[in-house]
């Protein structure tokens, strides 16, 4: 007997509950409709700006393609069997620097500007143009993307080394040592700097090459028996 009032009671406890939500819902409909349709808004927004930002991912990515392909064209006479876009190589300088100074221009910070900006550092050392080579290295060093930015740093200190700048091109290939990435690795920075330094301090660049000549990796340990035999003699 027991038993079946706490059932019942819990029965009606129940049933007391839903009453009391369906006098709650009527009470405050215009409350409960409104807020759905806050719910509903809120919603749409957040798939408008997802498939906003996929589609502007999508234009970024053809836009630095273009690019690229620009980049690597051919220049001369078209052929038969060679398809090419640009007769003279000024030309296609000119095609590729706007290319590139476009995306890093509409797009900063993303990934594709950011590639599009180390071009244009590229392009400037070809061009003798040291002030804003420097400067596109160095926004690229600092974009926040580990990969293009160790990159940066490995053009950067080479350029650096090309001016004569053996202190600095120094402390970038060591930061490279220290955190190296997919597209710089540690022995990458390690034989640079050792070609660097070689010149003027011969056992040091020879005590960091000397590993890597006794790694079994075969490119590795070739790029270190070179570098070895590129120092002079103590």
């Amino acid at each position: 007997m027991d038993r079946l009032t706490r059932k019942e009671l819990k029965r009606d406890k129940f049933a007391l509950e839903v009453t009391h939500t369906v006098d709650y819902l009527s009470e405050h409909r215009r409350q409960v409709t409104r807020y759905s349709v806050i719910a509903a808004v809120i919603l749409a927004l957040v798939i408008a700006v997802y498939f906003y930002r996929k589609h502007q991912q999508v234009v970024r990515q053809e836009a630095l393609s273009v690019a690229l392909r620009i980049q690597e064209a051919q220049v001369g006479a078209a052929s038969s069997d060679v398809l090419t876009l640009f007769p003279t190589q000024e030309e296609k300088d000119k095609a590729a620097l706007k290319a590139f100074a476009e995306l890093a221009k509409n797009y900063p910070g993303s990934m594709e500007g950011v590639v599009a900006r180390y071009y244009l550092g590229s392009i400037a050392v070809d061009k003798g143009n040291n002030a804003e080579a420097e400067k596109c290295f160095r926004e690229v060093i600092d974009s926040g993307y580990a990969e293009y930015g160790s990159l940066a740093k490995l053009s950067l200190a080479e350029f650096y080394a090309g001016q004569g700048k053996a202190s600095e091109a120094e402390r970038l290939y060591r930061s490279l040592i220290e955190k190296p990435t997919a597209f710089v690795s540690k022995e990458q920075a390690t034989i640079a700097l050792a070609k660097l330094i070689g010149p003027r301090r011969p056992a040091e660049a020879r005590k960091l090459l000397e590993p890597l000549r006794i790694e079994r990796r075969g490119a590795i340990s070739r790029a270190a028996l070179t570098a070895l035999s590129e120092l002079p003699s103590q």
